[in-house]
C-alpha cells in the first residue's frame, strides 16, 4: 500500500513503479488504486486484478516446478520456516543430511515463532513450515510428524530440582520464566495449565522471553522455572547445568508440518517432508 515501499522491495525507482501502474490502469481502462493523503488503497477493480495476478503467478511458478520435476533430479531452492525450538535443536542435522543426499538443493531457513511461520506459509513466502502446534489458519494443511515432551526446567539448586515429578499446583509458589505469545511452546504450556485450572494470572510470571536459549540462560542463574522441550535442554542436562522434571500428568505436544491448501506441492517439498518425518520421527523415540 505504498509505491515507495514497493519500489524499494523491487529495487526500482518510485517513478518507474508509478509508470507501470499507470500503464496497467490504461490497459484495463479503469482505476486500480485510490490515492489520497499520502496513502494508496485498492479500488474494487484493483482487488480483482490483485487476486487474478496472484493466481496467474502461482500457476506460472507451478508450471516451472512441474517441468523441473519431469527432469528427474532434485534441485533448486527449498524455503522452510521453523519455530525456534525445532530450528535450533532438531533441524540442523536433518538439513545437513538432506544436503548430502541432494547436493543441488539450496535450503533457506526462516527461524521465528510458530505464529510468524504460519503467516509466512499462508503468504506463500515459504514452501512449508515446521511448528509446535496445529495451525490456526483455515488456508493451511496441518500434518503431524512427531511427538515432543515438555518438562519443567530448573537449575540444580532450585527446590523443584529434587522432585521426581511436579504437578501444576506445585509450580504456583515459584517464579515462572515464560516464552512469548505466539510461541508454540507457550501455547502448549498455557493450554496444559488451563486444563489444570491455572491461568496466566495465577502464575508468578517473572519474565517473557523470545527464545529457548534466553530462557535457559535465565533459568540456569536460579531465577525461576521454565517449561521447555526436552530436546532443547539435552546438552545442559548431560553437563549437569540444568535439571528437567517431568510434569504430572505428562505434557506432550505434536509437532506439525504446515503448507498451503491451494499450492501444488513439488516433488522437492514432498521428498523433504518424507525425509524430515523419518529423521525426526526416529529422533523422538
Amino acid at each position: 500500500m505504498s509505491f515507495t515501499k514497493a519500489a524499494e522491495t523491487l529495487f526500482m525507482t518510485q517513478p518507474a513503479v508509478t509508470f507501470q501502474i499507470k500503464q496497467l490502469e490504461e490497459q484495463y481502462n479503469t482505476r486500480l488504486f485510490e490515492r489520497g493523503h499520502g496513502r494508496v488503497g485498492l479500488t474494487p477493480a484493483g482487488r480483482m486484478v490483485y487476486d487474478y495476478a496472484e493466481r496467474i503467478l502461482g500457476l506460472s511458478a507451478e508450471l516451472d516446478t512441474r517441468l523441473k520435476d519431469m527432469t528427474g533430479r532434485l534441485s533448486g531452492p527449498l524455503l522452510i520456516g521453523a519455530s525456534m525450538t525445532i530450528a535450533e535443536f532438531m533441524l540442523p542435522r536433518v538439513l545437513g543430511e538432506f544436503k548430502s543426499r541432494y547436493p543441488e538443493v539450496h535450503a533457506r531457513l526462516l527461524v521465528a515463532n510458530s505464529e510468524t511461520v504460519e503467516s509466512r506459509v499462508e503468504e506463500h513466502a515459504i514452501d512449508l513450515g515446521l511448528i509446535e502446534a496445529p495451525s490456526h489458519l483455515s488456508s493451511l494443511l496441518t500434518e503431524p510428524w512427531c511427538e515432543d515432551e515438555l518438562q519443567v526446567v530448573v537449575s540444580p539448586e532450585h527446590p523443584l530440582a529434587k522432585l521426581k515429578s511436579v504437578t501444576p499446583a506445585q509450580l504456583l509458589p515459584h517464579a515462572y520464566i515464560s516464552r512469548e505469545e505466539g510461541s508454540g511452546t507457550r501455547e502448549s504450556a498455557d493450554l496444559y495449565l488451563r486444563k489444570a485450572g491455572i491461568g496466566q494470572d495465577d502464575l508468578k510470571v517473572e519474565m517473557e522471553l523470545g527464545s529457548p536459549e534466553a530462557l535457559k540462560g535465565v533459568v540456569s542463574a536460579g531465577t525461576g522455572f521454565a517449561i521447555l522441550s526436552l530436546l532443547a535442554v539435552e546438552k545442559e542436562r548431560r553437563l549437569g547445568d540444568l535439571v528437567a522434571v517431568p510434569l504430572q500428568p505428562r505434557l506432550t505436544h505434536t509437532l506439525s508440518l504446515v503448507y498451503p491448501k491451494d499450492k501444488f506441492r513439488s516433488r522437492l517439498v514432498s521428498t523433504f517432508v518424507e525425509f524430515t518425518k523419518q529423521r525426526l520421527g526416529d529422533s523422538s523415540h
